[in-house]
């Protein structure tokens, strides 16, 4: 089954306030284990665009927004970060 992301308009949106967020908070990133373990539970997610690597519930691109300390799943599946 093919999954459609959000719309560009929502994608821009989804971005642009975890890169505010982000930047904002000092650009903190996870531990190198928090990385592995957020991809992790990603791959196990039907949400998960894998040739891409692409959350089809946001539109993100895992490969930033996993290492991004403030950055969340918006299916909460990541353990909570402080920052």
């Amino acid at each position: 089954m093919s999954r459609i992301y959000p719309s560009v308009f929502k994608m821009i949106k989804n971005f642009s306030k975890d890169l505010g967020t982000y930047i904002a908070q000092g650009a903190p990133n996870v531990t190198e284990e928090d990385y592995k373990e957020r991809l992790e539970t990603c791959l196990e997610c039907p949400s998960l665009k894998r040739d891409v690597m692409r959350c089809t519930t946001c539109g993100c691109k895992l490969e930033h927004k996993a290492k991004w300390k403030t950055s969340t799943c918006p299916e909460d599946k990541w353990k909570k970060q402080d920052v």
